[in-house]
């Protein structure tokens, strides 16, 4: 990925999103749910708009201007993604609908080809749903038995135990990069490489992490990689998985129809190459290239002068709500990504987002789809605001004002 050479300027950058202009409840928005999904920059949007308006067509296969104009802007976009996470071809980026149905495809393909009863399937305790419940899907089916490694108080992996875990029965490993409940950051490269010493394959969960910081998929080592575009600045319904070209190509089809067939006979069938063998139907031909378009905005920043501002909010949430009486922060990992999740007595979370959204306030509150967290750290749900480049300093103050004020009425 290339390096931007301007200078970072929030200012100038909140502009590029046209929904920061909004005002809620007669305040302006104040957007702090980036973990749930993050804002589009006025590129993404014209970008889509151009395609519908200009360039409407299906892709590959047809031969009028339309389709093959379509088809070069759906492809293009497949070769910003490999030079955004640094795979080594285009034919290891696979696109889906998001971070869930790449890991089902894994799970699907990849485990009902090689894994068998009494394997194990290692994961984490800090894992969404969406890399717990297709495993647990998988041993139903197969046999296999899912393992989970538990966390610390400050929510970080406990190292001692994934090793005592990493046994040879384990026959993968499926892990997230950064929580999103916690906002911890795994030690993935770590992780990975103590897999490879026993050839157990990883994939990498790295929905909350591509928005936050650069990825180099060939550095990691990761067997498998995947995002969603809506986490990128990108179009919700899109997503990619990576892997590694010759895992790929052993995989079999868990979709028919469309582009993943070479030839079609009512007696057989015989598939096509990658990529398309994975892509089954009609793609989201306008979400994968305004996925092109956010990677294009985002190299204009540079994902190190995002990761620098980013660290900055962090620190200054951490101490700004630190300082509020009684309130408790879940997830105080070493290495954290910009995420801020608490607990206030006698307040429940939803309330708690009830009443900061009438300051205009948009955070998430609930399990956010990691009901085992919430249980290891015996809360029924918490309050998180999720950061990115464009909040600033000023938002986590009136974040902070916004939670007295609900404590006062809670008094």
């Amino acid at each position: 990925m290339k390096t931007a050479s301007n200078t970072f300027n929030v200012t100038e950058i909140r502009k590029d999103f046209p929904i920061l202009s909004t005002r809620v409840h007669g305040k302006p928005l104040v957007y702090l749910d980036n973990a749930a999904t993050t804002l589009k920059p006025k590129s993404v949007i014209d970008r889509i708009r151009r395609y519908y308006e200009k360039e409407c067509s299906n892709v590959h296969r047809g031969v009028h201007y339309l389709s093959e104009l379509a088809t070069k802007h759906f492809e293009a976009t497949r070769g910003k993604v490999k030079e955004f996470i640094n795979a080594s071809r285009t034919e290891e980026i696979i696109f889906t609908r998001g971070t869930t149905e790449s890991i089902n495809i894994v799970a699907q393909s990849y485990g009902r080809k090689f894994l068998r009863k009494g394997d194990d399937i290692l994961i984490s305790a800090m894992e969404h749903h969406s890399n717990i419940v297709p495993w647990q899907m998988l041993c139903e089916e197969k046999g296999c038995v899912l393992k989970v490694i538990p966390i610390n108080d400050d929510g970080e992996l406990i190292w001692p135990e994934f090793e005592k875990l990493l046994t040879p029965k384990v026959k993968f490993v499926s892990i997230v990069y950064i929580s999103n409940s916690l906002g911890t950051v795994n030690p993935v490269k770590k992780i990975i490489a103590a897999a490879h010493r026993l050839k157990i394959p990883v994939l990498v969960d790295g929905a909350q992490a591509v928005n936050h910081r650069a990825i180099d998929v060939q550095d990691l080592d990761c067997d498998f990689f995947a995002f969603s575009g809506h986490k990128l600045f990108g179009p919700t319904g899109v997503g990619v998985l990576y892997g590694k070209f010759d895992l790929l190509n052993s995989l079999p089809p868990v979709q028919g129809g469309g582009d993943m067939i070479a030839s079609v006979t009512f007696e057989k069938t015989t598939y096509n190459v990658l990529p398309h063998r994975l892509e089954a139907g009609t793609p989201h031909i306008a979400g994968v290239i305004g996925l092109g378009a956010a990677i294009d905005y985002l190299n204009t920043i540079g994902m190190d002068a995002i990761e620098k501002h980013e660290s900055e909010l962090l620190a200054y949430g951490t101490k700004t709500l630190k300082a509020i009486p009684k309130l408790r922060l879940i997830g105080t990992a070493k290495e954290k990504a910009a995420i801020l999740a608490f607990v206030l007595p006698n307040i429940h979370p939803h309330d708690m987002g009830t009443l900061v959204d009438q300051d205009g306030i948009a955070i998430r509150t609930g399990h956010h789809c990691t009901m085992p967290l919430m249980l290891r750290f015996n809360v029924p749900a918490t309050s998180r605001a999720s950061l990115s480049f464009y909040n600033t300093k000023k938002e986590l103050d009136e974040l902070a004002a916004s939670i007295k004020r609900a404590q006062e009425i809670f008094s």
